[in-house]
C-alpha cells in the first residue's frame, strides 16, 4: 500500500478531492465559476470552517451581511456559522480552492508535527 495518492485536475468546473485521493481529515474542492456566475445558494456548516484560496480571477463573497471583493492570491477563512456565497465578477471567471476542516481540530502544525528524518 502506497503512502500517497496523486491525481491531475484539468478542465472541470468543480472537483471534490475527498474520495479521489482518500482524504481523511479535510475536504478540498477545486472550483471554477464562469464570469458573471456564482454558487446558487447561501450556506453555513455545522462543524467545518472553510478556507478559500483564490487562484485566478476576481469576484466577491457575501459573508453574513457583508460583501467583500476577492481576487487572485486572497485567502479567506470562514467560521462554520457564517452565511457564505461566492461569485465571479461579471467580466472574468474565478478559480479557487475550498478547504473544509473541523473547526478547532488542529492540535499540531508543521513546526510541531513534522519529523525530520535525515
Amino acid at each position: 500500500m502506497k503512502n500517497f495518492n496523486k491525481i491531475s485536475v484539468t478542465g472541470t468546473e468543480r472537483v471534490e478531492l475527498h474520495d479521489k485521493i482518500n482524504l481523511t481529515g479535510a475536504e478540498i474542492s477545486v472550483n471554477v465559476l464562469p464570469a458573471g456566475t456564482g454558487v446558487p445558494f447561501v450556506h453555513t456548516h455545522k462543524q467545518n470552517e472553510e478556507i478559500y484560496v483564490i487562484l485566478e480571477g476576481k469576484g466577491y463573497m457575501t459573508l453574513d451581511d457583508e460583501k467583500i471583493e476577492i481576487e487572485a492570491n486572497d485567502y479567506i477563512r470562514v467560521s462554520p456559522s457564517a452565511k457564505r456565497q461566492i461569485s465571479a465578477s461579471s467580466d472574468t471567471p474565478i478559480k479557487y480552492l475550498c478547504i473544509q476542516v473541523k473547526e478547532n481540530s488542529l492540535e499540531n502544525y508543521t513546526a510541531t508535527d513534522g519529523v525530520v528524518l535525515q
